[in-house]
Order: C-alpha cells, then structure tokens, then sequence
C-alpha cells in the first residue's frame, strides 16, 4: 500500500548532521504527535495502491511541513482541511494556504490525495540564522546535499509514482532536479510550476489563473 511505505519512510528518516555556514535542519519526524499525525494522514488518503502524480517543492517550509510533516501542510490546513485534528499550533504558511485553495478548487481533500502526491526534493526544512533557506541557496550545500536529494527521491517514487510527469516547483529547484532526471531516469517529463510561496508574495492578484494551471498541470 502507498500509505504503508509512506509511513515507514518519513517516520523513519533521520536528520544528517550537517556544519555549514550557520544552517540547520528541522526533522519533525523525531516528535511522537507528528510520526501520530503522519499515520493518520497517510491512511486516510493513500490507503491503495494508485499511481500518483508527484508535485516536488524545495524543502519543507518551518510553519509548514517543517511542523506537520506533510508537506506544504500546516497545521490549520491539516484539521480544516484534512480533517485531522493536532496540537501543532494555529499558525498558517502561506505555501500551505495556495495548495489548499487548489485542493478545495479541485474537490477537497480525498479527490485530490487520491491522485497527487505533494513532497519536496530535500525532505527537511532548513533554516539559516532562524529563516526559512533553500537546499539551493549555496550551491556547495546543494551538492553536499546531492546523494541524500537522489536517495530520498528513489526511495518515495517506488510508494507508487506515475514515472511519465513529475511536477516541479520552482524554477531553480526545477533546474537542480533536471540534472539529476537526466543521468537517472527517474521521470519521462517535468512541468514546471512557479512556486506557491513566489505567487501568494508577488502575484496574488492573479491566484485564481495559478491555481487553473496547478489543476491543468495535475489532470494532464
């Protein structure tokens, strides 16, 4: 089942340690509620054996996945939302607050878990001197970063991945994750998206025509 190997994965993984330039990583896996809510969400939406689109962000923001550990899920969206109740806090994020719009546009929760499978290319948030940072930021972090990146992304694709598209967030972390699609075969085809952080910060204006493409993107 998806929502097995899901489970093992996440509630499994461990946080390298890692000396670089003031940044840390967040692994929300270590806390008992949050390995609970894992369970509860992965059973409730991927409890089958479907084959899923993957959508990939950067690495989880710390208000976001960063607490949850779903990704671009905070803790409001995973009780309004996701119907799973949590003591995670009440703060929103706004990554989390686009994808919800969408997945409320595109029927609610179960219809769209049922075909999307949202995570990030680096597993972890990742803080500089206490704000969010991306695995990109410092290119010599995106290669120390390199061989646990491709690990983790072979390991989620066999919970059961369409291989024909992939979605990709972000135009630098699609770039990154191209050059390893390319030398490893992981994905015939990428879409790349921009990412909901970019939009809701300089064209939330324009939501509803980004939101019409994330559900153009996902049906393909």
């Amino acid at each position: 089942m998806f929502a097995t190997k899901a489970i093992t994965f996440f509630n499994e993984l461990k946080a390298p340690r890692i000396r670089f330039n003031g940044v840390e990583l967040i692994n929300p896996y270590e806390h008992d509620e949050v390995k609970d809510v894992v369970k509860r969400f992965y059973n409730k939406f991927y409890d089958d054996n479907n084959k899923r689109i993957f959508v990939f962000g950067i690495n989880p923001g710390r208000f976001g996945g960063g607490i949850t550990g779903i990704s671009f899920t905070d803790p409001v969206a995973l009780t309004e939302s996701c119907g799973i109740e949590n003591n995670l806090g009440r703060r929103k994020e706004l990554s989390s607050k686009f994808i919800y719009t969408a997945v409320e546009k595109a029927g609610g929760a179960r219809k769209f878990f049922s075909n999307v499978f949202l995570t990030a290319i680096y597993p972890f948030a990742i803080t500089n001197n206490g704000k969010n940072y991306n695995y990109y930021n410092d290119k010599s972090l995106a290669e120390k970063l390199k061989p646990e990146i491709i690990r983790t992304i072979k390991s989620q694709i066999e919970f059961g991945a369409r291989r024909d598209v992939a979605i990709l967030l972000g135009k630098k972390n699609a770039e990154y994750f191209s050059k390893i699609n390319a030398e490893h075969k992981v994905f015939e085809k990428i879409i790349v998206l921009d990412h909901p952080r970019y939009i809701m910060q300089y064209r939330l204006k324009k939501i509803d025509q980004y939101i019409t493409k994330y559900l153009e993107a996902i049906n393909k």
